[in-house]
């Protein structure tokens, strides 16, 4: 059994920011933090509580890892679990849900209670009503190296988004809900962050806190350019309220459990002051009227807090983050008149390549550009190529290799599949 606590209190007192990338377990894995406490390491973790009167559950990962996570789960326990409390309604935290209930109903027992906030209903009928353009970006989102089908060029035909049935919480709450089950307190609150309908618990006999994905070792997933709104400040405010219970054990959803108050603190602050500089720096330039273009190209964080081995922009990065930060204080308008009411983006391209006489011209100019590492201005004319020239095998091409070299060249996994699926589009209609 690994000593994940070991292992993440090396990781953090050493800074280990070159450490190798916390991947999720093919086959779950559970260990054993305390006593009557355990993580399940699977896509999305699942934290276990033992309890006089059953286990009380954090998350139930992807559908795929229910069986294995409650085979993983009766390794440590047998005892029949009393509550499971969603953290919030994403797909790897709630899919597994009907092992469990499949499991109480074979053996005759109660069928577990299942905790959530208000807003994770309404997001699993949302869900159902957008599945398909789910199912596609998450195709896109997660499999930036995995070639898709495509239909006639047209979008990825992934398939069904989420588990078979979206199982809803039967006890739902607003704003905090106290629980006591067999001789444990967990006190539940709802925060806004990565999901408006997040709960993070405090357990207070265990001096732990149960983040969800408030805490996930990389980069806060406070921007997601495919995704629903984000709210950083709020979840910078979260992780504050979590800092002053003075927590001795943090266990999150994603990555290794964290124990010492000194570290978890060190932890939570630095994710916290760099969600607020965020937001400070793009309000104040919000304020003083400057476009989004200017916020994008001028916001930074210091690099030493991005190198910190739980700030790493992997997954999520900054940038996105700022367009959120717009998004959210300022609505989608981002300052540029001329995209108020634009052109077809075909009929502007046309127009641009005409007066730089003809695509070539622009192709040439986008190899260079990429030759020389200016992907962000290479991308644009290549697009501005194909955009006046959809089906010049040519211009698909260059627009193959220019987005498959800039895939390489990025950090985050968002960026990286996003760029990857206009490279693999390309090789498609390139022939």
């Amino acid at each position: 059994m690994a000593d994940l606590l070991a292992d993440s209190a090396r990781i953090l007192d050493e800074n280990l920011s070159r450490g190798p990338v916390l991947t999720p377990k093919v086959t779950p894995e559970l260990s054993e933090l305390g006593e009557g406490i355990a993580l399940i390491e699977a896509f999305s973790h699942v934290v276990a509580f033992r309890t006089d009167s059953g286990l009380v559950l954090f998350d139930t990962s992807l559908e795929a890892y229910g069986p294995k996570v409650l085979t993983a789960l009766r390794g440590w326990s047998g005892d029949p679990v009393n509550s499971i409390a969603y953290t919030h309604g994403h797909v790897d935290h709630v899919g597994g849900t009907s092992a469990f209930l499949k499991e109480a109903q074979e053996v005759g027992a109660t069928r577990p209670r299942l905790i959530g906030h208000e807003n994770v209903g309404p997001r699993f009928r949302r869900y159902e009503t957008t599945n398909g353009y789910n199912a596609i970006i998450n195709a896109r989102q997660f499999s930036p190296s995995r070639r898709v089908s495509l239909n006639e060029g047209g979008p990825a035909k992934p398939g069904r988004f989420g588990p078979a049935e979206f199982v809803a919480p039967d006890t739902i709450f607003s704003d905090r809900l106290d629980l006591r089950v067999g001789g444990l307190n967990f006190e539940l609150r709802h925060a806004i962050g990565e999901t408006d309908d997040h709960l993070w618990a405090w357990v207070p006999e265990h001096r732990a806190i149960c983040a969800g994905d408030f805490v996930i070792w990389v980069f806060p997933n406070a921007g997601n350019p495919q995704k629903v709104q984000r709210y950083p400040l709020e979840w910078a405010r979260a992780l504050r309220e979590m800092v002053a219970l003075e927590p001795e054990l943090l266990l999150p959803a994603h990555g290794l459990p964290v124990g010492g108050r000194e570290r978890i603190r060190a932890m939570l602050e630095t994710m916290a002051w760099s969600l607020e500089e965020l937001v400070r720096q793009t309000l104040d330039l919000m304020n003083a009227g400057a476009r989004l273009d200017d916020i994008i190209h001028s916001v930074k964080l210091p690099q030493e807090i991005l190198e910190k081995p739980y700030m790493r922009p992997l997954y999520d990065e900054p940038e996105f983050v700022l367009h959120n930060i717009w998004r959210l204080y300022g609505g989608w308008y981002d300052g540029n008149p001329s995209r108020l009411k634009p052109a077809p983006e075909s009929d502007l391209a046309r127009e641009l390549v005409a007066l730089a006489g003809g695509t070539e011209v622009y192709l040439r100019r986008a190899m260079a550009l990429a030759e020389a590492g200016d992907f962000r201005l290479a991308c644009h004319l290549v697009e501005t190529a194909v955009q006046a020239a959809p089906d010049d095998k040519a211009a698909h091409a260059v627009r193959r290799d220019v987005y498959a070299a800039r895939a390489k060249g990025e950090s985050s996994l968002m960026a990286r599949g996003i760029f990857g699926s206009a490279a693999r589009e390309s090789e498609t209609k390139a022939g």
